[in-house]
């Protein structure tokens, strides 16, 4: 499915109020504005597609021996993906990311794209993050198992217990829940609802919970569903 989207921050969430006075929980994001950096047309690559980029690009250093001395060498951005912006007429970015489209005439390379001009108010998006890292978790807080008994001298409330099958069939299902890393992994939030745009401020309010943490990047595009 062919869909358009942008970069950008999530900057938290807090409560709005319609006409009617129901408080509405949204999470407030942060989205571009983004630059189309690339064209990719099915003459030259074999699909219709636009390469945006989001955030002014940081220059990252290493220090590296050279001849018995330590100098400082800019590892970001490195030549060819300096080139690949200075092609484009645009400064390096942070942030790449690529979204297939049906009409690659409407864009052209340099162009702006703002939120008021893919999202509008009561659509449906679907936004991706990166979940809150958790660290290594156990069974009960990862997997929300049950636990044993929480009565004094059963000895037995969070282990794991048993992974076998008893003796049949005597050996561990592939995918048993375990505990291990928790969060820190990519999730998409399909089909929610836009509440409001603030094209002033390149803000998007959306209904409900978003993944990652404060400050994450995020990727807001419209929604798979909804089509």
């Amino acid at each position: 499915m062919k869909t358009l989207g942008l970069l950008g921050r999530k900057l938290g969430m807090t409560t709005i109020f319609d006409a009617a006075g129901n408080s509405i929980p949204v999470t407030v994001l942060a989205l571009g504005p983004c630059f189309v950096v690339q064209k990719k047309t099915v003459a030259t690559d074999g699909y219709n597609a636009i390469q945006i980029g989001f955030e002014k690009a940081k220059a990252r250093f290493e220090r590296r021996r050279v001849n018995g001395k330590v100098v400082k060498k800019m590892v970001f951005p490195n030549k060819p993906l300096a080139g690949h912006f200075k092609k484009a007429n645009l400064d390096a970015m942070q942030n790449l990311i690529e979204f297939r489209v049906e009409d690659i005439d409407k864009y052209q390379v340099g162009q702006g794209l703002k939120v008021d001009q893919i999202f509008g108010e009561n659509v449906r998006v679907d936004v991706m993050g990166v979940s809150k890292g958790r660290g290594f978790a156990g069974g009960v807080k990862r997997w929300h198992w049950r636990g044993g008994p929480e009565t004094h001298g059963s000895m037995f409330h969070r282990a794991v217990g048993s992974i076998g099958a008893s003796s049949a069939p005597s050996r561990v299902y592939k995918n048993q829940s375990m505990p291990g890393r928790m969060g820190g992994k990519k999730i998409t939030v399909q089909n929610i609802k836009v509440v409001k745009v603030d094209a002033e401020k390149n803000m998007l309010l959306v209904n409900g919970a978003v993944p990652g943490a404060k400050g994450g990047l995020i990727v807001c595009k419209q929604a798979v569903l909804a089509q």
